[in-house]
């Protein structure tokens, strides 16, 4: 069977996967828009108290045949009951969340460097056939609800693929084909925030995916107009904003992030000012804010997209001699950012002013992933980089220690903790004063 006839029957197997998930968009969609009568306020995370490990696996990323297999970043799942690592080995693996986290700060685990077990196994293995460029959860991805349940990721020579998270099995493809009709590969992937659409970035252009429609058909917006106005070069990252006004960033390694309105892809402004190709950008909770990052950049920038005219301040970290894409993230308050580097420190920065706040050792390696669980003081964390080897090099040479392309889970002490802390610490101070 021909690898035409055989996508042909697999779209005729699952011919509704994609319309599924269309269909939960559109219904969590209406449901926010009603009023509720409940709030849900975000953890209040002190992170003047050093963090403890709670989980930590490394032993499961390694194996005889390739002991210098590195991770490339980690994602929790939007509902938070699970996270998702890739790594090297062209291989995603999905982490379920213990107990959905109960007793997290009071749960660590009496971890040794060179433990010989991994806190636990991974779920579900999904090979990506390729080396694996983006990925990116389903936004109203829900565990209980198993349709929901879906990643979409690409990989070089391959299309998008939207992945079951539940089985690992391929749900479908959508594919783009370059003018020799080939297939081309995405470098960049996101959902738009209504869940219905698929963003994908190639060599100067975008290509738009419904997500009920998978197969070959997409809009296709190129990001360079006339003579080279625009943004050129390969879109590597893609980012919606979180509130209502549709906006879309994508960020080139001809180092600019250019701004859209998803609407009707109208160019609004682009940003000039990262040293090297941007990797990763983010926006605030409030969508008032954009953080952009970069390879061989050492910095953050901040950019109030309601002005967008200068940097509002540059957040520091140790990434100047890396092609890597070091991810970064904002906690669910909005009010803090942390990122890794190749210090293997995590550095947490007020939002508010740009200052930071503090930092803590959290692998002895390059922290190339970082994320903050939805709505639980906890964060995920990968490392590792890659390491060249002669041939003369065998196996035994790569002595990796249990701190070294690994992935960890950190819990973080509430504000409320600390205020019991000190008083606990003033009631003995009180006891001992009156004996």
């Amino acid at each position: 069977m021909g690898e035409e006839e055989a996508q042909l029957q697999l779209q005729q197997q699952q011919p509704n996967s994609g319309e599924q998930v269309s269909e939960t968009a559109q219904q969590e969609e209406s449901t926010q828009q009603q009023p509720t009568d409940y709030s849900w306020t975000p953890p209040s995370i002190c992170f003047g108290v050093p963090p403890v490990r709670t989980y930590h696996f490394t032993h499961q990323f390694r194996a005889p045949s390739n002991p210098n297999n590195f991770l490339k970043g980690v994602k929790w799942s939007p509902d938070g009951s699970c996270f998702l690592t890739s790594a090297e080995d062209n291989t995603f693996r999905l982490f379920s969340l213990p107990d959905n986290g109960d007793g997290y700060y009071g749960n660590a685990c009496s971890f040794a460097a060179d433990a010989a077990a991994d806190s636990y196994t991974a779920d579900l293995i999904v090979n990506g056939g390729e080396s694996i460029y983006d990925f990116c959860w389903y936004p109203y991805m829900s565990a209980s609800d198993p349709v929901t349940c879906v990643f979409a990721s690409t990989t070089r020579d391959h299309p998008i693929h939207l992945w079951d998270a539940t089985s690992g099995e391929l749900r479908c493809t959508y594919r783009a084909f370059d003018a020799m009709d080939e297939i081309t590969a995405a470098f960049s992937v996101g959902f738009n925030p209504a869940g219905t659409k698929i963003f994908g970035g190639y060599n100067k252009s975008l290509r738009i995916f419904d997500v009920h429609r998978p197969g070959r058909d997409f809009k296709q917006h190129s990001t360079v107009q006339g003579n080279k106005e625009g943004q050129p070069g390969i879109i590597s990252a893609i980012a919606f904003s979180p509130s209502h006004t549709k906006m879309l960033a994508t960020g080139s390694y001809c180092q600019t992030t250019a701004i859209y309105s998803e609407d009707n892809m109208e160019l609004l402004y682009i940003l000039h000012g990262q040293e090297g190709g941007v990797t990763h950008v983010q926006f605030s909770k409030d969508g008032n804010y954009l953080y952009t990052g970069g390879r061989k950049d050492p910095y953050i920038l901040c950019w109030d997209i309601r002005k967008a005219v200068d940097i509002v301040y540059k957040i520091y970290r140790s990434s100047e001699n890396t092609n890597q894409r070091i991810a970064f993230d904002v906690d669910p308050s909005g009010q803090h950012l942390g990122t890794g580097g190749q210090d293997g420190l995590v550095h947490i920065y007020n939002l508010q002013t740009g200052q930071w706040v503090s930092s803590f050792q959290a692998a002895l390696d390059t922290v190339n992933g970082f994320s903050f669980h939805p709505f639980l003081p906890m964060a995920a964390c990968s490392s590792g980089h890659r390491r060249f080897d002669t041939l003369d090099d065998s196996p035994e040479d790569f002595s990796l220690s249990g701190d070294e392309n690994c992935a960890s889970i950190w819990s973080f002490a509430l504000a409320s903790m600390e205020d019991n802390a000190s008083a606990m610490d003033c009631a003995d101070l009180n006891s001992q004063s009156e004996n």
